[in-house]
């Protein structure tokens, strides 16, 4: 039996890691050029590199994810950084899994920057039998997520670093008492992390947050 309670669903979503797997050792080395070369690449240069790769959330903790939402019968995410759609798919599993048990609507909100991954995102949401679940929004962040209808209950960020504080500021008003916020990478880039950690220690924001030890960090913080 998978995670997901369903075969055909979980070939589809081991292709696609295994794509997303392909690519993990080109990202290493942009990123251990990135982080020793004393001329750090741009934005531009950033974006342009990662505009055609999966960068998928890891396995293990896309299927924690999806536990998490299951255990709390979340019905409404946002997810922060669609790529090509990988993670979007355990969560919207989730939530219509939460919707076929126990009633109700449910939706995930994903964003995405790159019109050319949302379109493909968009081919693997239908391929997967989901794309009722998911609202998918294009563009800059700090725009599409300037309307959110809460409450919201559980939130993946797995988005280019910079972006992380600015989208928590955005989606935080929304989240529900008890909302999860799940962060990857958290312990692998610390420092580059110094100012959504910031936003989550500081009282008025009301977290409590902890770092687990998947490969890499994955943070998880809880609206108290």
């Amino acid at each position: 039996m998978t995670v997901l309670g369903n075969q055909a669903l979980q070939d589809f979503l081991d292709a696609l890691h295994a794509k997303s797997d392909e690519q993990a050792a080109l990202i290493l080395a942009f990123e251990a050029k990135r982080d020793s070369s004393e001329l750090s690449p741009s934005a531009e240069e950033i974006r342009a590199f990662r505009s055609d790769k999966l960068v998928a959330l890891d396995r293990d903790k896309a299927e924690f994810c999806y536990q998490l939402c299951r255990a709390k019968k979340v019905s409404k995410i946002i997810e922060v950084g669609t790529s090509y759609g990988v993670s979007t798919i355990y969560l919207a599993a989730a939530v219509r899994d939460n919707v076929n048990a126990f009633g109700g609507n449910g939706v995930v909100i994903g964003t995405e920057y790159e019109p050319s991954k949302a379109a493909a995102a968009r081919a693997h949401f239908a391929q997967a039998g989901l794309s009722s679940f998911i609202e998918l929004r294009v563009g800059d962040l700090r725009e599409t997520l300037k309307q959110i209808d809460g409450p919201i209950d559980f939130v993946l960020m797995d988005v280019w670093i910079a972006m992380a504080r600015p989208a928590l500021e955005l989606i935080s008003p929304h989240l529900s008492q008890g909302a999860v916020v799940v962060c990857d990478n958290t312990k692998k880039h610390r420092g580059f992390y110094a100012d959504y950690f910031a936003f989550l220690h500081d009282p008025a924001n009301s977290f409590t947050t902890m770092t687990l030890p998947f490969q890499g960090g994955l943070e998880i913080s809880v609206r108290c």
